[in-house]
């Protein structure tokens, strides 16, 4: 079952599914901005699936920073997009696959998540505030036979990013999706992908704050 807020690209993505072999596809057309409206969506989906195995959280938004910084509001709509809306699905997901004993919730973060950056610190705290959530709710469900997923992809070549010029550090969506496949079926709790983005994450994490600050990142 696909959610998304534009009915004709949904209904695309469902006709493609169903040419390369899929035995059936459902559709539902919300903005999950509406969080209201989530509980009536995913009770649906259980009810027309039978059950919920996996479920992929993966929308968001990257707005530009520098109105982010001047405008409240603007920075208010990224962490209700990114990071509430998340917390409401995954709120009732968590517990539906509790009670059930089994499942998968693999969720898209982000790098950005893992420090503040002067150039997108609205986006990545938005990240951030989402993998503490995730980590907490892992500790939750795991032992229940849950698994929760944290994705931290760097640069993906999607429409969200068509405004930054393209480098090396730049990942396929083909290539990121296969490894979203691979860590859900090794039952990861975090995965970065491309692979290369752990070591620099790490680097990024290890810098001291007296010298991160006066970096120009």
């Amino acid at each position: 079952m696909l959610v998304a807020r534009n009915g004709d690209r949904l209904t695309a993505v469902a006709q493609d599914l169903m040419v390369r072999g899929a035995l059936a596809v459902d559709t539902w057309v919300m903005d999950l901005d509406d969080t209201a409206a989530h509980a009536e969506m995913l009770a649906a989906a259980a009810e027309r699936l039978g059950r919920i195995d996996v479920a992929l959280v993966a929308h968001g938004v990257l707005v530009n920073q520098a109105a982010a910084e001047q405008h409240f509001d603007t920075a208010a709509a990224i962490l209700h997009t990114n990071f509430i809306s998340a917390v409401s699905l995954l709120t009732w997901l968590g517990n539906y696959l509790q009670a059930q004993h089994s499942g998968t919730l693999a969720v898209i973060s982000s790098v950005a998540g893992d420090r503040g950056r002067k150039s997108n610190y609205v986006y990545g705290a938005s990240k951030g505030a989402l993998n503490i959530f995730l980590e907490g709710l892992r500790n939750r469900i795991d032992r229940d036979g849950v698994q929760v997923l944290t994705i931290k992809p760097g640069f993906v070549a999607t429409p969200m990013t068509a405004h930054v010029p393209q480098n090396a550090l730049f990942a396929s969506p083909l290539q990121v999706g296969r490894g979203i496949v691979k860590a859900v079926d090794g039952r990861k709790d975090v995965v970065y992908l491309p692979w290369f983005w752990t070591l620099i994450m790490f680097l990024v994490r290890a810098v001291p704050s007296r010298l991160f600050k006066k970096m120009n990142m």
